[in-house]
């Protein structure tokens, strides 16, 4: 989260060493209770409500930023967080939050609600999507009691909750598989392409191969786990050809959103 079914997003805002006469940044340990990933279904119109769940299990007080992005992924591994409601498919700007900010003790729980008013437009179909931030606020370093000289290694680590809108049932199921290749790594071979969503409605797929050789018999299937596709993004799968000899093979891609949709592609593959 990628992709985030959920997902946790793990940034290093800024990581180093740190040599002073003091102990080490003295921080809560934050924690998203609950799935990183809230989906809802819902008309034009329509408003709700839910909550963000914030534990501190750490050893001290800790100031939480909350705030809103946008988010796309490709399939080459990049991912892009952009200002909230500059994606044209954003829901960002439909949220209004609780507060930017909490302070949790050590041990307790804070919620984070949030409302979703769904604007009354009939343009809209299909999945509008954005993520919350969770941020914890670097707080000042604890001295030390013997007043040495100590390391410490600054890590701010912060999590997305996508927060994700289905206007009822509506939006294009489609998808398209491209670069589609043969990997050799170490010997192992690995049919490796990339899915696009380019529908409207978020996917999430299982996905498998199906081989059949020169006498047609069937190897397989081999199976990837599931990733989920927004709309516009994309995500590579590398599936592992395990036991697979040298030759020619029929191959069947086949992406199964658990639904009735089902999505497959047939390739000719040599294994050299």
């Amino acid at each position: 989260m990628k992709k985030l079914s959920l997902f946790i997003i793990f940034f290093c805002l800024w990581s180093g060493i740190i040599m002073n006469s003091q102990s080490a940044l003295a921080n809560g340990d934050i924690k998203v209770l609950g799935a990183l990933t809230q989906e809802k279904v819902g008309n034009i119109g329509e408003s709700y409500s839910d909550t963000i769940l914030l534990k501190n299990t750490g050893q001290a007080s800790c100031e939480v930023k909350i705030y809103q992005t946008d988010y796309l992924f490709r399939a080459d591994g990049s991912n892009f967080y952009s200002l909230p409601g500059s994606n044209p498919l954003s829901n960002a700007k439909w949220i209004t939050l609780s507060a930017s900010s909490v302070t949790i003790p050590p041990g307790q729980t804070a919620p984070v609600n949030y409302h979703i008013k769904i604007p009354q437009s009939e343009d809209l179909h299909g999945t509008y999507w954005s993520l919350v931030m969770v941020e914890p606020v670097e707080t000042k370093s604890v001295p030390s009691a013997k007043g040495k000289y100590t390391l410490g290694l600054k890590t701010n680590i912060r999590y997305g909750v996508q927060i994700v809108t289905n206007i009822k049932d509506t939006g294009a199921r489609r998808i398209e598989i491209l670069n589609k290749k043969i990997v050799d790594e170490k010997g192992h071979k690995f049919l490796q392409f990339d899915i696009i969503n380019t529908g409207e409605r978020w996917l999430d797929p299982s996905v498998s191969v199906q081989l059949y050789n020169k006498e047609g018999k069937l190897l397989g299937p081999f199976i990837d786990p599931k990733s989920r596709i927004f709309p516009t993004c994309s995500v590579r799968h590398k599936i592992f050809l395990r036991d697979i000899g040298k030759g020619d093979y029929k191959a069947q891609v086949i992406v199964d959103n658990g639904d009735q949709y089902v999505f497959g592609a047939n390739y000719e593959l040599t294994i050299r």
